[in-house]
């Protein structure tokens, strides 16, 4: 009998977490950063994990600081940052050399109300990834250097109430 609740009762615990989990579609986690001159923001993209036929994965939220002020969200895609219309997001980032992010770029807002519109100017003579620095009485449109990685996931391995990593103990 203890053998038999020791196999059901794991059971019976995970089923009531299976049924109330909300439904979530996968996601891949990146690491990004910028700099450039007096500008220094970096933190986490979560992406679709698959990408579109170019390569492109559509970033689904944002996490991270600008100058050591915290980043409040993803601004949604098809739409500007207010003060840089007609420009439209798509917020869209690849694993490439050059050209990660779109003309169009990723944008964010900050804690104390500023947007951020990040892109590749691949339009320019000499592409360049630009930041867009828009507050309620300013705007600055500057060079900056970027990078984003996926975050590779560890390889997770269950081990049995032995110890012994791929078995289970009867």
């Amino acid at each position: 009998m203890h053998k038999w609740l020791r196999l059901i009762l794991p059971g019976l615990i995970l089923v009531p977490l299976l049924v109330s989990a909300p439904d979530v579609s996968a996601e891949k986690l990146w690491n990004w950063r910028y700099t450039g001159s007096k500008i220094s923001a970096s933190g986490t993209f979560s992406t679709a994990e698959t990408a579109d036929d170019q390569g492109y994965y559509q970033i689904l939220s944002i996490a991270g600081h600008r100058n050591g002020e915290r980043i409040t969200g993803l601004h949604p895609s098809g739409k500007s940052i207010p003060g840089n219309d007609p420009f439209t997001l798509d917020n869209l980032v690849r694993v490439d050399a050059k050209g990660q992010i779109t003309p169009n770029g990723f944008g964010f807002a900050t804690a104390s109300g500023n947007y951020i519109n990040t892109f590749y100017g691949s339009f320019l003579a000499t592409p360049v990834y630009m930041e867009v620095f828009v507050t309620p009485t300013t705007y600055s449109e500057l060079p900056v250097t970027f990078t984003a990685t996926p975050v590779t996931e560890p390889e997770i391995e269950l081990e049995s109430s032995t110890g012994e990593p791929g078995k289970m103990d009867d």
